[in-house]
C-alpha cells in the first residue's frame, strides 16, 4: 500500500512577491514562528484553521499551498 505524505508550498509563497519573513507570516495566521519553520521543514502538520488562514490571505485554495504527494517507495 502507498503511503501519502502532505507537502507544501510555503516557503515559495512566502517568499514571493510579498516577501514575508517567517515571523510575519506567523503573526498573520496567528502562530509562533517556530509553527511556520517546522511546516515549512515538512515536520508539522498544521491544523486545518491555520492551513485555511495561510491559504486565504495569499488569495489561492488551500490545495494550491498543501498537497498530497503519494511516496513511491512502498
Amino acid at each position: 500500500m502507498k503511503e501519502t505524505t502532505v507537502v507544501n508550498n510555503l516557503k515559495q509563497f512566502r517568499k514571493q512577491g510579498k516577501k514575508l519573513t517567517q515571523q510575519e507570516m506567523a503573526d498573520i495566521v496567528g502562530v509562533s514562528r517556530q509553527s511556520i519553520n517546522a511546516i515549512e521543514k515538512g515536520k508539522f502538520l498544521p491544523s486545518i484553521t491555520t492551513a485555511l488562514r495561510i491559504a486565504e490571505y495569499f488569495n489561492v485554495p488551500v490545495e494550491e499551498i498543501f498537497y498530497l504527494e503519494d511516496d513511491k517507495s512502498v
